[in-house]
């Protein structure tokens, strides 16, 4: 894996010369990638954006080895952050389903990134850890 110095200095040059980032954003941005490292998060994001509009049960059944207790607590925080809509429908047995909010799309759609920068990285990142792991059993 390669390392470009000079790419690296004009990149940290640039970020000291932007102007200083308001404490309510920097608070948001750890909390989101807080609460989107928490890999429940992202497969029920993934799984509803896929899938539309979805029932407790059928997210569950979608979303393998999630508990119903980590599911509930996962759609609860993804609620609060305005993640994910909650419809109570009132009819005997109470039908609730989950979709994602327009912020939930977009949180989603920023995320595809990753998973481009994963797949374009792939073979670089296998490559450094084998490396690493050769020299970590010497």
């Amino acid at each position: 894996m390669s390392f470009d110095f000079v790419k690296h200095l004009e990149t940290r040059r640039k970020l000291e010369a932007e102007a200083p980032l308001d404490p309510r954003v920097e608070a948001l941005v750890n909390g989101v990638i807080a609460r989107v490292a928490d890999k429940w998060t992202m497969i029920v994001l993934d799984v509803l954006a896929e899938h539309g509009e979805l029932r407790f049960g059928a997210l569950g059944r979608r979303v393998p080895g999630i508990s119903q207790k980590m599911l509930t607590q996962t759609l609860r925080e993804m609620e609060r952050e305005g993640l994910v809509q909650r419809t109570v429908h009132p009819v005997v047995p109470p039908k609730v389903e989950y979709r994602l909010t327009d912020l939930g799309l977009g949180l989603g759609a920023a995320f595809c990134g990753v998973w481009i920068w994963a797949e374009q990285h792939l073979e670089a990142i296998e490559q450094a850890r084998a490396a690493f792991d050769a020299r970590a059993a010497d």
